[in-house]
């Protein structure tokens, strides 16, 4: 194997790891209506090439897996509308979607349902 797969492989499985880590983490808080709350991946330390980028300078990821789902949006009738996501769902956001919150020491972002462009 090239040092290029092997890198590959173990970003793959430290991906895998805070994948798995961020669905055992319990939020004993539940979002209003339509709202979700999102723990985000972390960002990527070292490019693909090697070059190690500082904190302030990364991209926040547009990734994450859904830790809290509120019980949906109210229709007119009284009911509820059923939520497409569940927890537990890996989603992929805008880059610039939802609101930072601190929970619990997690910092989770908050968006309603709409703002996911896809479930994974």
């Amino acid at each position: 194997m090239d040092n290029v797969t092997i890198k590959n492989a173990v970003a793959y499985a430290e991906a895998v790891h805070r994948s798995k880590k961020a669905r055992m983490n319990t939020v004993t808080v539940r979002p209003t209506s339509d709202r979700i709350a999102v723990q985000r991946d972390e960002a990527a330390e070292i490019t693909p090439g090697g070059i190690v980028i500082p904190g302030e300078a990364r991209d926040k990821p547009v990734r994450g897996v859904v830790v809290a789902v509120g019980p949906g949006l109210l229709l007119q009738d009284g009911g509820r509308g059923p939520m497409e996501v569940c927890e537990g769902d890996r989603v992929v956001f805008g880059t610039y979607g939802g609101t930072e919150v601190e929970v619990e020491g997690d910092t989770l972002t908050v968006m309603r349902e709409s703002e996911v462009l896809f479930v994974e």
